[in-house]
């Protein structure tokens, strides 16, 4: 299998707007982008809990 073309995304763009309809779809994209962007900032908090932890244990040494 490859990657869609453009008629494989257009396929699927007229189904979703059967299976949802056009008035949803804009709110599913923003949830979306919400879920995204709130598992972005909990990977970077995470990231720098892990610097400051190892920050923090060099200044012991």
């Amino acid at each position: 299998m490859g990657f869609l073309g453009g008629f494989e995304w257009l396929i699927i763009i007229v189904v979703l707007l059967f299976i949802f309809g056009a008035r949803r779809i804009p709110d599913m994209a923003r949830g979306i982008g919400r879920g995204i962007f709130e598992f972005r900032k909990a990977v970077n908090d995470g990231k720098k809990e892990l610097e400051d932890e190892n920050d923090g244990e060099k200044e012991k040494e």
